[in-house]
């Protein structure tokens, strides 16, 4: 079972975290109910103790085109360094999926990554018949449900969640640089959440990270998902070798569902 790496900047581990934690496509199955709608957006800030670190943005277009003469979604997530971490350490990324409307799997991926002096582009197409990815350096097979990096976080809020319990652990299979990799996500229970939007309900989930050049020998990382029809991430936090890091939604756009937040 391969964690969460420490190796890449923690801008793109929180991302990663916020877009596909809760995806738990091998254990449960998806509700019928579509939760979403072409013209939402959300949009994140990421916080390294006061100061902004970083912003992304994940939001969802109609699309003309048609795989297997299916309908489908366009959905786009991008981030980037901000403010002085931007001198130290540059990061433009842009994921692209396109996704069947009905089942939320994905057909079409791509990915445009510039992190320092780091580059890696990739276009992966994904025959779920046949159980296999076609990449730009290859193909390769896997077994069970598999998706990519923005199409984990559609499916992941379409999840009958209601039978989770307190400390149940799962797995989600994704693509992403040349090869398959698998997630260990634990379910902690419910929790109230502050976040720039209001008050929330959410889901409190533990992804597994391991140790390193970035994270704590016993650091925790922690997301919180809204408990409600829209099931969005609205604050992420984890503790680092030197303070701490957060990412918070800061806008929210297009909804299908208007959000919920406590009234005091």
């Amino acid at each position: 079972m391969k964690k969460l790496h420490s190796n890449k900047p923690i801008f793109i581990t929180l991302l990663f975290i916020a877009f596909c934690s809760g995806a738990f496509a091998q254990e449960l199955k998806k509700i019928n109910e579509s939760i979403f709608k072409a013209g939402e957006q959300l949009d994140y800030k990421m916080k390294y103790g006061i100061f902004t670190a970083a912003e992304a943005t994940i939001k969802v277009e109609a699309s003309d085109k048609k795989f297997d003469d299916h309908p489908v979604f366009h959905l786009i997530a991008e981030g980037k360094t901000a403010g002085s971490f931007d001198l130290f350490y540059k990061v433009r990324n842009r994921y692209e999926s396109y996704i069947d409307q009905n089942t939320l799997k994905p057909y079409f991926y791509t990915e445009n990554r510039r992190e320092g002096k780091y580059r890696h582009t990739d276009n992966v197409t994904f025959d779920e018949k046949d159980k296999k990815v076609t990449a730009n350096k290859g193909s390769y097979t896997y077994k069970g449900e598999a998706f990519d990096f923005v199409s984990a976080y559609y499916f992941a809020r379409a999840i009958d969640v209601s039978k989770l319990k307190q400390g149940d652990t799962f797995d989600l299979q994704y693509f992403l640089e040349d090869s398959f990799h698998n997630m260990q996500i634990t379910y902690v229970g419910t929790e109230t959440v502050d976040c720039a939007l209001g008050k929330f309900n959410c889901l409190k989930f533990s992804p597994a990270i391991i140790p390193g050049r970035i994270f704590r020998k016993n650091s925790k990382l922690y997301l919180w998902v809204t408990n409600d029809k829209n099931r969005i991430p609205v604050k992420a936090h984890v503790e680092v070798l030197l303070g701490s890091v957060s990412m918070e939604l800061k806008s929210a756009t297009g909804l299908k569902y208007p959000l919920n937040p406590i009234k005091d």
